[in-house]
């Protein structure tokens, strides 16, 4: 049996465009027409297979990118949203209602944990958040009205490794669905394989991968992606996050190259968390050995797409980290912004930018501290030079010193 390469499965989908072209055309309509009543009818029932509606439903260009994800993700279908909020937000709201609970893990994209702790409670919707990489803790906060076990493979920003196969396990010994954020990881890990019920993505990182344009989707079984997309009921059908079919179009083009610029930006951060390290420096990385998280994370990934482009550091104050981010984006290693997946290096302290929603204490509590400095590393050429220009940066500002690195 041949084993499941999530890029191979991306390769083998072929589209023809309308006129034969090697790209899938792109569906620049809202609406669609019907060749009976009938028909039109069967559609809003949910029974016309192959018929489009009307964009916010589905639409070809939004239904070629969902099959590509499900590919990708080994599961039965997928739904693209405008934004992997839009995304993430839905797929909550159609698992949840008001009485329901969810378990999170702590460390998460801090737009997902304002939602959580913040939101979602008017709709009388609970949230509690453990350290998702302790199993008794995960399993002690389910109760009988947790509908939703929800985590990040690598935790935004500190790189906490989640335990998919045991976390399905506790999952489906409650009866509950494990939905996972896999926007850090594609290809590198498949959470479908490992258990879990849902997976969904950012599309804006990593998949598209050139910071031109938000996305993002769900992958589950074709029952629940249908469920989404119901006309009376469906979160994404009646929330509206469309993804446009031009953006569908773009990320499908760039998805093709994922498996190259994966491999590129795994061995760029491995170079330099490994030199870093040796440096002195404080660095997180599940590709080292000193990660806590290191050996689980290196059985659940496919090995070829190694550990991932992202890597921290931390510098020890924000005056550091701020003071070391304008200063390497001024040596044009890369640019003091949010996001990552980009080709260019991206560096952000996620304690007062992505992570800002979460308070102070609990930043604290969970080792998020304010020197911590998080980097998407980039698709740079020659790494080495990389390393040397960013460790000068480093000397200059004191972060490391000179006999250290001599």
């Amino acid at each position: 049996m041949m084993k499941f390469n999530p890029a191979d499965d991306i390769q083998d989908l072929q589209y023809f465009g309308e006129f034969g072209g090697v790209n899938p055309s792109i569906s620049d309509s809202s609406t669609y027409t019907f060749l009976s009543a009938k028909t039109m009818f069967d559609t809003f029932e949910g029974n016309a297979d192959g018929c489009y509606l009307y964009s916010r439903h589905s639409s070809p260009s939004n239904l070629y990118l969902g099959q590509a994800l499900a590919a990708m993700e080994g599961t039965e279908a997928a739904n693209v949203a405008a934004s992997g909020m839009g995304a993430i937000t839905p797929t909550l709201l159609q698992l949840c209602g008001s009485g329901d609970h969810i378990v999170s893990s702590r460390t998460i994209y801090g737009g997902t944990y304002a939602f959580l702790k913040n939101f979602a409670p008017k709709l009388g919707i609970k949230t509690t958040f453990v350290d998702i990489t302790k199993m008794d803790k995960v399993e002690a906060a389910i109760t009988p009205d947790t509908k939703v076990l929800y985590c990040e493979t690598v935790s935004n920003p500190l790189l906490e490794i989640a335990d998919i196969a045991s976390l399905s396990k506790i999952a489906k010994k409650h009866n509950i669905k494990l939905v996972v954020d896999n926007t850090f990881s594609p290809l590198s890990v498949s959470p479908a394989k490992l258990g879990a019920d849902i997976v969904i993505h950012s599309l804006t990182k990593y998949i598209n991968g050139s910071s031109d344009t938000v996305g993002g989707v769900t992958c589950a079984s074709r029952e629940f992606i249908d469920s989404l997309k119901n006309v009376n009921n469906g979160a994404n059908m009646l929330l509206g996050p469309t993804m446009d079919s031009l953006r569908s179009a773009s990320i499908m083009k760039n998805l093709r190259t994922l498996h190259i610029r994966m491999k590129q930006h795994s061995h760029n951060a491995l170079y330099l968390a490994e030199h870093f390290e040796k440096d002195g420096l404080k660095v997180v990385y599940p590709g080292l050995k000193s990660h806590s998280g290191h050996h689980l994370y290196k059985s659940m990934i496919n090995p070829e797409y190694g550990f991932g482009g992202m890597m921290t550091l931390d510098v020890g104050s924000l005056d550091k980290a701020n003071e070391l981010m304008e200063l390497m984006q001024s040596q044009k290693l890369g640019y003091l912004a949010v996001s990552l997946g980009f080709y260019k290096t991206l560096f952000s302290a996620p304690g007062t930018s992505t992570s800002s929603e979460i308070p102070i204490e609990e930043q604290e509590a969970m080792g998020l501290t304010d020197g911590l400095i998080r980097f998407s590393i980039g698709l740079d050429n020659d790494i080495e030079r990389t390393y040397q220009m960013m460790k000068d940066c480093m000397v200059e500002l004191g972060v490391l010193q000179m006999e250290a690195v001599i």
